[in-house]
């Protein structure tokens, strides 16, 4: 009962709100080309009350009646005030040209971004995300190029930032809560995700020192913003490639009281994965549908809804794999060292999820610079694997004179699988917004239920010969079957306030503090948050963030690995606490005028303590249900960014990361003891996002993109358990060894052709694209498996990803 009234107070609108109000509207432009400019900042003259123009120069405002001067500004543009008198519900339109203002410092001209700089928050474009070359035109996938986030697969959208793990980030859509997969096996098994770009207005990854709105996770916190279409005409796109397929349109009605966006995608990128070693039989086929609609009742009132459906399938019917590894040797007193492993395969794996998202917010504005929001949200998700294959292995020696090979040994393994797991979450929540002078301030609560419904069913079998050598022996080395189900509920709270204590928003400081409670293990947490953003002077800006960020247990950490020999639901640990992450940021930016770059440089410090552990295999990842270890992590990121060619934005970052955990006394062995690296322990990255145009041809562009990480950690196995001629794997000395460099670099070219003009005037653009991805070959390692030589030493047989690949790309947009 307690829990339902909860529930119910978080919807009940408010019940009494101001009247007597109206709005101003309008559009603002370059005052010499005519060009929309976005992120134009409106206020009322001598209050913080306002808001931003969008990427078409359109703004809104409500408004008591009344005559009011309203401010307009942004970096690089003169300010204007104009007057403007609201009349009781009715909208006054006002439209706006801004001059080019230039600023001369030390005889150069000083421009500047609208977008206003803070610690750890990086913004991409999704109309150039869109245009960066990758195997499937992905939101998460864009973000590898962003700094400090750390991804050596092109097959998965799982990252990492900053040293977290592949599940300390949180993810918002429109302001809701969406969640990655949940037990993800392979990245290709991940399909598109739920980020649609070509729905999307503005993606920011706050990277570190996000404010106290955000909770839950230590990492990061990623907010896409989808386009509100707000009087205008019907817009899309249309993409087709070799690989995938989306449509996406949008417009508004009834006078722009309502506005709706649909967007639809469809990848089947058979083509793409068949490309591995593993040959075989792939069928991928995600599809997916997202739409929004906006409903503007009255000047006062807006309703927003989200609504998310996606089915993703993956069937492999494998059939063979031939992997050479090993060194040649052109030296003759080196022998060369070459190997070879065949494989082949009988019967199939199936893999993929449901996934159902639905939102709904209620935004009332109570008065000036007062608004009050209600949400309330459904989003369930169903992961299913299946898996029946046996696999004969041969290992060989390799001649690489003749050619010649020589058997070193030969093993037969069969894998069962029938799991699921689904989870359900319903959320309601309540904000509000207060702006007052020099102030801006914003408290939010929530409720949340969970369900999470998980089946175990899975057997792998090893068969070799027996004690004697006479015959054979099936050797059992994993059999699981189990089933739990979990409910359970969060709730909690926050406030926090941005405020201007020097005026042109020269100083802004935020403060806040989050409160949670999670039901399932009694824990209350507080989660206090400090950033503070100081522009020294037009070309300098200095940031800063502190933090304390907690993230909750999930279902997979409270269950750990399960144990066979007990029953599931009973190894969920109630007394595993939530990880615990106390952050330091410090960053500057520098604008060089005469280059027209930014320079950015930010430098962190993450104490963490109550580390659940975890080992990651391919994506997948292992977590050991306790708190049983503590650690840290620091490093820089550098980055370079601006108009290399004039007119299109390009980028390098450059990441320096050092993270390490250290066991507690009661969990410590032989083979942790001591500071071990973490799993995302990635020394150096690099990424660089370049485009051009073909000299004297505007219409085409070129994109460059190339991703270079340093190896990151894994645990080699160690002998254990003997039957007969086979020997089992045991972890051994945890993360003692690193995978190889990560290296890939794609490239595209776009020729843009303008094929009509609406009725309107407005043009309609045919873009074909061609890409060249993975344009020198390059082999890279995901995973390794190790197989016993007849020697008795382990051969380490290395899983890779994709090779070279050409794709096509037609895009239709208007």
């Amino acid at each position: 009962m307690v829990r339902l009234f909860a529930f119910l107070i978080l919807l009940f609108p408010a019940a009494a709100l101001a009247q007597g109000w109206g709005r101003v509207a309008g559009r603002v432009t370059d005052a010499e080309t005519g060009a929309p400019l976005a992120a134009v900042t409106v206020l009322v003259d001598g209050t913080n009350y306002g808001t931003a123009t969008d990427e078409a120069g359109r703004y809104q405002l409500r408004l008591p009646t009344g005559r009011y001067v309203l401010r307009f500004s942004a970096i690089g543009y003169a300010t204007r005030r104009d007057s403007v008198t609201i009349v009781r519900d009715e909208t006054t339109w006002l439209d706006v040209a801004l001059a080019v203002e230039v600023v001369e410092l030390e005889d150069v001209t000083v421009e500047a971004r609208a977008a206003e700089t803070e610690a750890g928050v990086f913004t991409i474009d999704p109309e150039t995300a869109q245009r960066i070359p990758a195997p499937l035109s992905s939101g998460f996938r864009a973000l590898k190029v962003l700094p400090g986030v750390v991804s050596n697969n092109e097959l998965s959208y799982q990252y990492s930032v900053r040293g977290g793990g592949y599940n300390e980030n949180l993810v918002f859509i429109d302001g809701f809560e969406v969640y990655l997969p949940f037990r993800a096996q392979k990245g290709e098994q991940e399909g598109l995700g739920l980020l649609n770009l070509a729905l999307a207005e503005q993606v920011t990854l706050y990277a570190g020192g996000f404010p106290a709105r955000y909770g839950g996770k230590l990492s990061s916190a990623l907010e896409v913003r989808y386009r509100r279409p707000y009087q205008e005409p019907l817009r899309g796109s249309a993409t087709l490639s070799l690989l995938d397929a989306g449509l996406a349109a949008g417009s508004s009605a009834l006078d722009g009281k309502i506005g709706w966006m649909l967007g639809v995608r469809k990848a089947r990128a058979r083509r793409f994965f068949s490309t591995q070693e593993l040959k075989g039989n792939y069928q991928p086929d995600y599809t997916d549908l997202q739409g929004t609609l906006t409903f503007r009742p009255s000047a006062r009132h807006t309703i927003e809804l989200l609504g998310i459906v996606a089915h993703h399938d993956f069937l492999l019917d494998p059939g063979t794999r031939k992997t050479y590894f090993g060194t040649v040797s052109f030296d003759p007193t080196k022998p060369s060292d070459l190997e070879s492993i065949w494989l082949s395969y009988e019967g199939e794996e199936r893999a993929g999820f449901r996934t159902y998202f639905g939102g709904a917010r209620l935004s009332s504005w109570l008065g000036p610079g007062v608004r009050l929001s209600h949400e309330a949200a459904y989003f369930e998700t169903v992961e299913s694997e299946s898996r029946d294959v046996s696999a004969n292995a041969v290992l060989y020696q390799v001649d690489p004179g003749s050619g010649e090979h020589v058997p070193e040994g030969a093993a037969r393994q069969q894998d069962l699988a029938d799991n699921q797991v689904r989870v359900q979450t319903w959320t309601a929540a309540q904000r509000w917004q207060f702006y007052p002078h020099r102030h801006a301030i914003e408290a939010g609560a929530y409720v949340r239920h969970l369900v999470f419904t998980d089946r175990l069913d899975e057997l792998s079998a090893a068969v070799g010969a027996d004690p004697s050598g006479q015959g054979l022996l099936r050797v059992v080395l994993d059999s699981l079957n189990a089933r739990a189900r979990l409910g359970t509920w969060q709730a909690g709270g926050y406030v926090q306030d941005a405020i201007e204590l020097l005026p042109e928003n020269r100083l802004l400081v935020t403060v806040g503090a989050r409160l949670d409670y999670f039901d399932f293990n009694g824990e209350w947490t507080v989660s206090p948050r400090l950033s503070v953003r100081y522009r020294a002077s037009d070309v300098l800006t200095l940031t800063g963030a502190w933090g304390i960020y907690y993230q909750p247990p999930s279902y997979q950490e409270l269950r750990g690995q399960p144990n066979p020999e007990q029953p599931l639901r009973d190894q969920l640990n109630r007394n595993l606490k939530a990880q615990r992450a106390h952050l330091v940021v410090a960053g500057a930016e520098y604008f060089l005028p005469r280059k027209r770059l930014y320079l950015r440089a930010e430098a962190y410090w993450k104490d963490l303590d109550r580390l659940i552990s975890y080992e990651v295999e391919n994506v997948h990842l292992e977590y050991s249900g306790f708190n049983d270890s503590y650690g840290y992590a620091y490093g820089l990121d550098l980055q370079v960014r601006g108009e290399f060619v004039p007119g299109v934005e390009s980028w390098v970052n450059y990441g320096f990361l050092v993270t390490r955990e250290h066991f507690l006394p009661a969990y410590e062995n032989d083979y942790n003891r001591g500071w071990r690296p973490r799993p995302t322990d990635q020394r150096h990255t690099l990424s660089l996002f370049v485009q051009d145009y073909v000299p004297g041809d505007p219409t085409w562009k070129l994109h460059l993109r190339i991703l270079f990480g340093s190896g990151l950690p894994y645990t080699p196995p160690v002998p254990g358990r003997r039957v007969g001629t086979y020997v089992a794997q045991v972890p051994g000395p945890r993360m003692s060894a690193r995978f190889p460099e990560y290296r890939r670099v794609d490239m595209g070219a776009t020729k843009e052709l303008e094929l009509t003009r609406l009725p309107d005037g407005r043009p309609v653009y045919l873009e074909l694209s061609g890409e060249l991805l993975n344009v020198f070959d390059m082999t890279n390692t995901v995973d390794y498996t190790w197989i016993p030589g007849q020697n008795g030493i382990w051969k380490r047989i290395p899983t890779r990803l994709t090779p070279r690949t050409f794709n096509l790309r037609l895009r239709v947009r208007f």
